[in-house]
C-alpha cells in the first residue's frame, strides 16, 4: 500500500494509513493513559494490557475499558471514536504494592451497569476478582501462593460461564477455577486424571470441593498464552517450547500440534469461524494454521522484531459470490473440508461459507482480515485469502499459483473469472455489516489472487483491474491475471532464494537453551524427540519457509516509539497499546466522524507525533 508522506523518513511515527477499504486516521483526542499522559518508565514492568467490556447502559455508551501500567489498573467510560476520552474521571483505581498486574479479563455475560466482574491475573502468582464499578474486592486466589508461585501470563473467564475461569502461568501450568469455591489453606494434591504427549491434566484431591478444580502441565517453559475458540470448545495454548498446541477442552484431549520455525511461541488467536489459528512470536513471523487440516497452511514476515499480538477483525472478514461453476471432481473434496467440523455456529461468515457446500456448486470467495503488533513497533495488517486457503481448487476464481498454465484455457467453456465486479459482503460475528466497505474493495476482490506475496500486490491488482473493466467480456482479463500471478509466482521464489543462507543461519543457531533449563529431566526425556528442531524442522510440524506460501503484510507502519502490546479490532476502530501506557484509537475509514475535525488544529498528544 502507499505509504504515507512518500519520501518522509523511515522512523516516523505514522498517524494514518491507507487499506482498500480506506484511510484509518489516529484520533489523538481519544488517547487513554495514565491521567498525566506521561511516558510511563516501562523497563523491567510487566506488558500493558486492555481489557474491553458493554455494560448496555440506557445512555448509549455502554464501552468500558480497563488497562494497566506498571503497579497501577485503570477503568474508564471508552468514549472511542465519538468524544475525546477524559482521563480526569477514573471510574475506578488502583494501585498495587509487592506485585504488578499483568493481565485481566471481563466477564460479558454478568456485566450491567451497575456491576461487572473482572479477573486481574499478577506478576507474584495470585489472581484477583474484583467489581470496579462498586468499588469491591470480592475475592483473591492463590493468595498464600501454595498453587503455584510463578507470574500470570494468560486470565480468561471459560466462555458462557459466569463463574468458570482458568489461569496460566510462567510454570507451564494452567489452573481451572470456580469463584465460588475457595483455595484452601494448604497446598493441593492432585491425581492424574488424563496424559498424553507434553501434556497432563490433574485434578484436585480433597473431601471438600476446592480450587484449582484441574491442573493443566502444557510442554516446557513458560505457557505464554491460550485462547478459546469461537463456538468454546476447543483451547489454543502457545508456549515458550516454541508449541502450538490445540486441546478439547471438555474432553480434555490434544487435538493438534504446530512448532514456531524459531524460539517461543507469545501470542494466539483464532478466525471468527474457528477454522484457522494464527500464532505469532520469537521467530519474528505470523503462522497460519488450519484447525481441520492440523497443518501450517502459510507464514507471514513482515516484523523485524518479536510478535507480540495477534488478532482476527471479525467486520473486515468479507464473503462474495460469484456466477455458478463446474468443478472437476473437487467438489467431494470441498464437502469434506468445509462439513469436517459438523458444528453449527451462530455466524454469518460461516453460514455464507456453507453455501460453497450447495448443489448449485456457487463458489465462494472468503478473506480474512488479520493483524498484528510487535516489539518493532510495527502494525501489521495481513490478508489470508481464497488461494492460500484452497490451493487444490483449480477452478477457483482466484487463481492459485499453481494453475498459471491452465489459466488462459478454461475446460468445458466454464466461465472462469468474472471480469465484472462482484459485490463484497462485509460481515461480522454478530451479523452486523461494518461501514468499512468501499466499491474500491470490491473492484480489486474481483480481478487477481488476492494474497500478499508482492509488496506491490494492491498497485498490480488496481492496473489489471482496470484492464478487466476495460476488455470486459473478453478473455483478456484472464490472460493479464494469469501473467500478474505468474508475476507473483516467480516474485516469491526469488524472495525464497534470497532468504536461504538466512534459513540455513537460523538452522545452525536455534537457541534451545531455555528449554532445557529450568524443567525436569522427566519432561526433556518425554520431549526430547519432538523439541529437537532438527527432527521438527521440514516436517508436518514446522514445515520449511519454502514448503508454504509466504504472506507480505498489507500495511507495515511504525506506530509507537515503545514496543506495542496490544491490538483489538472493534466495530468502528482498531485499538493499540504501547509499554509507554498509551492506548491509542484508530478509527475505520469514514467513521472519523466530528472529534477529528474539531480537533484537527490542535497537536497530537502522546507518543504519536
Amino acid at each position: 500500500m502507499a505509504a504515507e508522506g512518500g519520501g518522509k523518513e523511515m522512523n516516523e511515527i505514522k498517524t494514518q494509513f491507507t487499506t482498500r477499504e480506506g484511510v484509518y486516521k489516529l484520533l489523538t483526542h481519544s488517547e487513554y493513559s495514565r491521567p498525566n499522559r506521561v511516558p510511563f518508565n516501562s523497563q523491567g514492568s510487566n506488558p500493558v494490557k486492555v481489557s474491553f467490556v458493554n455494560v448496555n447502559d440506557q445512555s448509549g455508551n455502554g464501552d468500558r475499558i480497563c488497562f494497566n501500567v506498571g503497579r497501577e489498573l485503570y477503568f474508564y467510560i471508552y468514549k472511542g471514536v465519538r468524544k475525546a476520552a477524559d482521563l480526569s474521571k477514573p471510574i475506578d483505581k488502583r494501585i498495587y504494592k509487592g506485585t504488578q498486574p499483568t493481565c485481566h479479563d471481563f466477564n460479558h455475560l454478568t456485566a450491567t451497569a451497575e456491576s461487572v466482574s473482572l479477573l486481574v491475573g499478577f506478576s507474584a502468582g495470585q489472581v484477583q476478582l474484583i467489581d470496579p464499578i462498586k468499588k469491591e474486592t470480592s475475592k483473591l486466589f492463590n493468595e498464600e501462593r501454595l498453587i503455584d508461585k510463578s507470574r500470570v501470563t494468560c486470565v480468561k473467564w471459560v466462555p458462557g460461564s459466569e463463574s468458570l475461569f482458568l489461569v496460566s502461568h510462567a510454570s507451564g501450568n494452567m489452573y481451572l477455577y470456580n469463584v465460588e469455591h475457595t483455595c484452601g489453606t494448604t497446598a493441593p494434591h492432585y491425581q492424574l486424571l488424563k496424559q498424553g504427549e507434553s501434556y497432563s491434566v490433574h485434578t484436585c484431591k480433597s473431601k471438600s470441593t476446592r480450587n484449582p478444580l484441574l491442573k493443566w502441565t502444557v510442554g516446557e517453559g513458560a505457557l505464554n498464552e491460550f485462547a478459546f475458540s469461537p463456538d468454546g470448545k476447543f483451547l489454543a495454548c502457545v508456549s515458550q517450547d516454541g508449541f502450538l498446541r490445540v486441546f478439547n477442552f471438555d474432553a480434555v484431549e490434544l487435538h493438534g500440534t504446530m512448532k514456531s520455525y524459531f524460539g517461543g511461541l507469545l501470542c494466539v488467536c483464532w478466525s471468527p469461524d474457528g477454522k484457522y489459528i494464527v500464532a505469532g512470536g520469537e521467530d519474528d513471523l505470523v503462522t497460519v494454521w488450519s484447525f481441520m487440516d492440523c497443518r501450517v497452511i502459510a507464514r507471514g514476515h513482515g516484523h523485524k522484531s518479536w510478535v507480540s499480538v495477534v488478532a482476527f477483525d471479525h467486520y473486515t472478514t468479507s464473503v462474495e459470490e460469484s456466477e455458478p461453476m463446474e468443478f472437476s471432481g473437487s467438489d467431494e473434496d470441498f464437502q469434506d473440508q468445509m462439513i469436517h467440523l459438523g458444528r453449527d455456529r451462530a455466524n454469518s461468515t460461516q453460514s455464507r461459507l456453507s453455501k460453497r457446500n450447495s448443489t448449485d456448486s456457487r463458489p465462494v470467495s472468503v478473506t480474512y482480515r488479520f493483524g498484528s503488533v510487535g516489539q518493532d513497533t510495527q502494525l501489521c495488517l495481513w490478508d489470508l485469502t481464497e488461494d492460500i486457503l484452497f490451493p487444490h481448487l483449480p477452478l477457483s476464481r482466484t487463481r492459485t499459483h499453481t494453475n498459471v498454465m491452465n489459466a488462459s484455457s478454461p475446460p468445458g467453456g466454464a466461465p472462469v473469472i468474472t471480469t465484472t465486479p462482484t459485490t463484497t459482503t462485509t460481515t461480522t460475528t454478530n451479523g452486523n455489516n461494518s461501514g468499512a466497505n468501499t466499491p474500491a474493495l470490491n473492484s480489486v476482490s474481483s480481478s487477481l489472487p488476492r494474497s500478499n506475496s508482492l509488496p506491490h500486490s494492491a498497485a498490480n491488482s488496481a492496473t489489471a483491474n482496470s484492464t478487466n473493466k476495460a476488455s470486459a467480456g473478453s478473455g483478456t482479463g484472464i490472460m493479464d491475471s494469469a501473467i500478474a500471478t505468474g508475476v507473483s509466482k516467480f516474485a516469491t521464489l526469488s524472495l525464497h532464494d534470497r532468504k536461504e543462507r538466512h534459513d540455513k543461519d537460523h538452522k545452525r543457531n536455534h537457541s534451545m537453551g531455555h528449554i532445557t533449563s529450568k524443567s525436569s529431566d522427566k519432561l526433556n526425556l518425554l520431549t526430547k524427540s519432538k523439541t529437537d528442531p532438527a527432527k521438527t524442522l521440514g516436517t508436518l510440524l514446522c514445515p520449511r519457509m519454502e514448503d508454504v506460501p509466504l504472506l507480505e503484510p498489507l500495511i507495515c507502519k511504525k506506530i509507537a516509539h515503545e514496543r506495542l502490546t496490544v491490538l483489538i479490532f472493534l466495530e468502528d476502530c482498531l485499538v493499540t497499546a504501547c509499554q509507554e501506557g498509551f492506548i491509542c484509537t484508530w478509527a475505520r475509514p469514514g467513521k472519523v466522524g466530528l472529534l477529528s475535525s474539531q480537533n484537527q488544529a490542535s497537536s497530537p498528544s502522546g507518543t504519536v507525533v
